[in-house]
């Protein structure tokens, strides 16, 4: 159970997938083996929420310096701070 991830999916979508995990998860119908698989997809989930979160804090921060141009989400989630 790999974690579907298109690269273009929104925290929105991540958001959506990850309750979807932590719900089978909690319902305890799982195999330890499915458990850990959902587990590490969750992992990854959170990881990919994160990242998204960060990217948007970049980009209003560069907004609020006074940057005058519009920053692309996808491009300030890969710049460095």
């Amino acid at each position: 159970m790999a974690p579907e991830r298109a690269p273009d999916d929104g925290f929105d979508a991540v958001l959506a997938r990850l309750r979807k995990v932590v719900e089978h998860l909690e319902a305890g119908q799982l195999s330890l083996e499915d458990s850990l698989t959902a587990y590490e997809q969750g992992i990854a989930l959170a990881r990919r929420g994160h990242e998204l979160l960060d990217g948007a804090e970049r980009r209003v921060e560069l907004l609020v310096a006074g940057g005058s141009q519009a920053v692309p989400l996808d491009e300030a989630a890969t710049d460095e701070p």
